[in-house]
């Protein structure tokens, strides 16, 4: 028989949550069924193959404190306010059935007088007289013994801003990795204004427990009140770091081009594991010297505003008769590449 365990985050942290649902995940009883339920607020969250550079606005998610949240999961970028109901389901390989949690939560959105149906790209529609309209998004991963299920309830998002973060600049990008497939979304309150994120997670709780037949109590968690999580904090560190977020993502190139008063500049960047590996300047500018510095020097840095601008800084202190134009280069080139 499996043993029922349900948590509720506290927490609007993308990191802390997904650190959780991590170190949950690597040490539960091969005999343990787990229901996490969760918010994010202001986060893109995207799949572990994917590249943020390719799939996100960036620049805009910086500019506007929007936080970026790589998984562990497979999957597309998903934009998470608190209009989301997250939820995770975990078990060991014995008692792990993709179908079935999937049915938990058709079954509790339907209990609610929704009509909801399970659609063969791992997403869930709302019927409606325009068509079926995309609410849920889901993701999976599996091991050797367990595996788990988890995705997102579109209840009252943001979609404006789920728009906006999710288009990257027209940048000219040739990346590998998966790159998201876009759907016709919409809002569950536009059809039962009294939802609530309370209200789904009642739902979702009692079909939980009816379905295996018991009676769970949620254990409440936030950053001041943890259960025994071991390792938590190496995992936490990793999922708020620079490293697992930017750098893990796929190799790619980037090529940028822009004209100044003193000369042409085609920049090249190869960038792998979100560091700088090559990079090419050509230019028709009559001194080269400081742009051949500046691609000598760019190489094994991150591909970020604060390493690139070091660099910068670097080659003007080097040529500060030239700083007036790699000051231009400065200002083309950094929001260039957030």
């Amino acid at each position: 028989m499996s043993v029922l365990r349900l948590l509720m985050s506290q927490s609007y942290d993308p990191w802390f949550n997904l650190a959780v649902e991590e170190t949950i995940f690597n040490h539960m009883p091969p005999n343990q069924c787990v229901l996490f339920l969760w918010r994010n607020d202001n986060t893109v969250v995207i799949g572990r193959a994917q590249n943020p550079w390719r799939e996100c606005n960036t620049n805009k998610m910086s500019a506007d404190g929007i936080k970026l949240a790589r998984r562990s999961s497979g999957g597309g970028a998903v934009f998470h306010d608190l209009g989301n109901t997250c939820f995770t389901f975990m078990a060991g390989k014995v008692h792990y059935n993709k179908a079935i949690s999937t049915q938990i939560i058709v079954d509790a959105l339907n209990s609610l007088g929704l009509s909801i149906l399970a659609t063969g790209r791992n997403d869930l529609v709302l019927q409606t007289p325009d068509g079926d309209k995309k609410i849920s998004g889901s993701a999976y991963k599996e091991t050797r013994d367990r595996g788990f299920h988890h995705g997102t309830i579109l209840l009252d998002a943001d979609l404006n801003k789920l728009t906006n973060y999710l288009n990257p600049d027209p940048k000219k990008l040739q990346a590998k990795g998966i790159t998201s497939v876009r759907a016709r979304v919409t809002n569950l309150k536009n059809y039962l204004p009294q939802i609530s994120h309370e209200l789904v997670c009642q739902a979702i709780i009692k079909h939980f427990g009816q379905y295996y037949g018991q009676h769970v109590t949620a254990e409440l968690i936030s950053p001041d009140h943890l259960p025994d999580l071991p390792g938590f904090s190496e995992i936490f560190a990793r999922q708020s770091s620079w490293e697992w977020n930017f750098g893990h993502a796929p190799s790619f190139s980037h090529h940028l081009e822009e004209r100044f008063n003193w000369g042409n500049i085609d920049l090249h960047f190869d960038v792998e594991q979100g560091m700088i590996s090559r990079c090419q300047i050509f230019s028709d500018s009559l001194t080269l010297a400081p742009i051949q510095v500046l691609a000598d020097l760019l190489p094994k840095h991150r591909y970020n505003v604060d390493d690139v601008n070091t660099v910068l800084l670097q080659t003007m202190a080097q040529f500060p008769e030239f700083n007036h134009e790699l000051q231009q280069v400065a200002n083309w080139l950094l929001p260039s590449i957030r």
